[in-house]
């Protein structure tokens, strides 16, 4: 189990792309992670057959410690085995000869294990998370057939068993449940805990505003169009102007380009943009550094590249901290949605919602009236930092900013 961060001891298994017995190369995705911060996916270092797998699905296992092996048929695994690893006989471990198999996803030291998976001396084998699952819920796991390693019931196992589906040591059985329940993943208990935090310690409100996005879609097909005879041209879409244009505005307002601490205010003097990226696994805010130092075109490349390794499950933790990000800009225009409240991203001050463009009527001039399209803007923002005058004005320059746009 790979290390993400100083602070991260334990990381759960989410998701197992190949099974046991399957051949793996290089790259293929093995299986989805989580910490208390992010998720995570890990590639294959290798080639080989992926000979045994450790942990199930919903298992929470200490970093560094082996979750599987990769290794060529016939090739033994025992040795890798974490429940198989103990403080015993370093003559044993002298004599034997090192295991055969290539490819183990790392390893550890056997006195740190044996802390770690040290079980009861009873015929019953469940893994400690699987067993504090069924304790809370007051379920009784001695009748369940574990799908483990060895038999071992797994958290997998206790969660089919409360959902109805229940494999007994005698015989098995299904019937269709009321409803089903399954535990909260890390990712989104930090985000429960984040907005929870956010709007119970915070004094949020939120202007609505519009603005006349005719120039940014003219650029965006001037855009499309130097993209269908140069494909190296950059592909800078509508968010990526509006990121630009927001950039901009900070720059002019730097009381939204900060960090409310209680006592004090962290203003800054370059915006590190933080952009929310809805992912399989959640909501995710990664941060530009130092986007106010970026052209158009570098913008847009590090805002693609942030999304994708959002998405990939490889972002570096600590692009994802809320302190990483001055200001944020969730967008939802492409999902239709017309005007909301995004909520503030603390220790930052303000966050921008970015809505769907909606065609108005509007005076042309020479009292000729005709259809402009237009984008929401929602600006929520800590009224403990910001009054109301300065955060409209701040609005008013991101409007103003659109509007002016050229490319």
């Amino acid at each position: 189990m790979p290390k993400q961060g100083q602070s991260v001891e334990t990381c759960i298994i989410t998701k197992w792309f190949k099974n046991k017995g399957e051949s793996v190369s290089t790259g293929d995705l093995l299986l989805s992670y989580e910490t208390d911060k992010a998720a995570f996916d890990l590639e294959s270092p290798s080639d080989g057959i992926l000979l045994d797998v450790f942990f199930g699905e919903g298992d929470e296992v200490p970093v560094l410690v082996n979750v599987a092996v990769i290794g060529k048929s016939g090739e033994t695994t025992v040795s890798f085995n974490p429940d198989k690893l103990t403080l015993s006989s370093s003559t044993t471990s002298k004599a034997s000869k090192a295991p055969t198999a290539f490819e183990a996803i790392e390893s550890v030291k056997a006195q740190d294990l044996s802390k770690a998976f040290s079980a009861p001396d009873n015929k019953i084998r469940i893994s400690p998370r699987a067993k504090r699952m069924a304790e809370d819920k007051g379920l009784n796991y001695n009748t369940l057939l574990g799908s483990g390693p060895n038999g071992r019931i797994i958290s997998g196992d206790i969660e089919n068993a409360l959902t109805g589906i229940i494999v007994s040591q005698k015989h098995s059985h299904t019937f269709v449940a009321e409803f089903t329940e399954q535990p909260l993943s890390n990712v989104r208990k930090l985000i429960a805990k984040a907005m929870h935090a956010s709007l119970q310690n915070s004094a949020q409100l939120t202007h609505h505003m519009s603005a006349d996005v005719r120039y940014l879609l003219e650029a965006r097909e001037k855009i499309k169009s130097k993209l269908s005879s140069d494909k190296s041209q950059q592909d800078i879409t509508l968010n990526d102007m509006v990121c630009w244009c927001v950039i901009r505005a900070l720059e002019k307002f730097p009381e939204a380009n900060s960090h409310f601490l209680d006592d004090r205010i962290k203003t800054f003097h370059k915006v590190h943009l933080g952009i929310a990226v809805d992912t399989p696994r959640g909501l995710i805010v990664p941060t530009v550094k130092n986007a106010s130092d970026l052209d158009l075109t570098k913008l847009s490349k590090e805002l693609k590249s942030v999304v994708v390794a959002c998405k990939k499950g490889n972002i570096n933790p600590e692009l994802i901290q809320s302190t990483a990000s001055t200001f944020t800009v969730s967008n939802l225009g492409n999902w239709g949605v017309e005007m909301f409240t995004p909520v503030i991203n603390l220790p930052q001050v303000g966050i921008l919602g970015v809505c769907t463009i909606i065609n108005r009527p509007a005076n042309m001039g020479n009292n000729i009236f005709g259809f402009v399209p237009y984008i929401g803007l929602s600006l929520t923002y800590d009224h403990r930092a910001i009054d109301g005058g300065p955060a409209t004005l701040f609005l008013k320059e991101i409007k103003d900013q659109i509007e002016a746009f050229r490319y």
